[in-house]
């Protein structure tokens, strides 16, 4: 497990034990959240001890149990163009709410959790990256898990510095991923891509595997935006991290990923999702292209409840995530009250 995933951990287990966030909850739950989701599966891990997406992983029963939870906490679920129209009129703000996203356009958001939301009359965004459905972009997290899923060793160099991996078994394999992975992270998007590749090459995987077996293809994308309940936003074409590429191709990514849904599937994408979205990943020059574009919202991954004054910045919108991690519903409450993003953010509403 990275540091990171400890130090969370840790967190929420002191929040468990103490119960502080119930008595901070009414002075930092704010009225809304929008829950971030990707995957909902039960698939086990090929090798026992190595998941490292696992946070992009919830079973549908977890899922089923999330969306009870939430009304039993006095949420209403909301679709996205209701958490514009609360935000940007001020109206209703005494009401909580919820929104429920998934990101990518994965198979098993048609298949596993579109079931469970119709069943609880729950409206949900998918943020579709064309590119996923058209087979042409990469999904490199998923070749990093399993070129290291299929190598022992791995010797590498990365960004000038030369790495020796022993990856023999899970504990190992699933350290190599990390230090591989976050020495990725620093690079631009084609150097990262190139040396995500050069590993799957390594390993005798297909690049071009990853989206074909997890995500929706055209006429899955279709069938999934027929659902009444469900509202189509845009994820850029190929899900870069903006940040990394320079302002015209950024802007191209969020232009063409819209102009491709309206094109296959009809419909004008209004509300938009940065890919990775963290600070290093989208930030403020990204936030106003989106604006310029004429999306009504964007979403990030900076964690936060939501505020009135989100309101004004409703390019630049935290999300809670759902995390594969952590699938109880004691955790659930945890971060619904807000009280760990208030600490998180230090006392921040406007964290982006």
């Amino acid at each position: 497990m990275d540091l990171k995933r400890r130090l969370i951990g840790w967190g929420l287990d002191v929040f468990g034990a103490t119960g502080v966030h119930r008595l901070a909850a009414p002075f930092t739950r704010g009225p809304g959240a929008i829950l971030m989701l990707h995957r909902v599966a039960d698939d086990a891990p090929q090798t026992p001890g190595y998941d490292p997406n696992k946070g992009l992983t919830i079973s549908p029963d977890f899922l089923d149990a999330t969306l009870g939870r939430v009304r039993d906490l006095g949420f209403e679920i909301v679709s996205m163009d209701e958490v514009a129209a609360r935000l940007h009129d001020g109206l209703d703000l005494d009401k909580p709410f919820v929104a429920v996203t998934f990101d990518d356009g994965y198979r098993d958001t048609l298949r596993a959790a579109a079931p469970i939301l119709r069943r609880h009359g729950a409206p949900y965004t998918v943020y579709v990256t064309p590119g996923f459905a058209d087979r042409t972009a990469r999904m490199w997290w998923v070749e990093l898990e399993e070129a290291v899923r299929r190598l022992s060793r791995i010797e590498t160099t990365i960004a000038g510095e030369a790495l020796n991996l022993s990856a023999r078994d899970g504990a190992e394999k699933t350290d190599a991923f990390f230090a591989i992975y976050w020495r990725l992270r620093t690079l631009p998007e084609p150097r990262l891509l190139d040396e995500v590749a050069r590993l799957a090459a390594l390993a005798d995987y297909d690049p071009a595997a990853s989206a074909a077996t997890l995500c929706c293809d055209w006429s899955e994308l279709a069938e999934m935006a027929a659902d009444p309940l469900c509202t189509i936003g845009a994820h850029t074409m190929t899900h870069p991290r903006l940040a990394t590429l320079p302002a015209h191709a950024a802007r191209a990514e969020m232009a063409d990923s819209r102009a491709a849904i309206l094109a296959r599937l009809g419909i004008k994408a209004r509300h938009f999702a940065y890919p990775v979205g963290d600070p290093t990943s989208a930030g403020r020059r990204d936030f106003e292209a989106a604006r310029a574009l004429g999306f009504e919202t964007g979403v990030t991954t900076r964690p936060g409840m939501l505020f009135p004054e989100h309101g004004g910045d409703l390019l630049a919108l935290p999300r809670v995530s759902v995390n594969g991690g952590w699938q109880r519903l004691e955790v659930l409450d945890i971060l619904l009250s807000g009280a760990a993003f208030a600490l998180w953010n230090r006392g921040k509403r406007l964290a982006a």
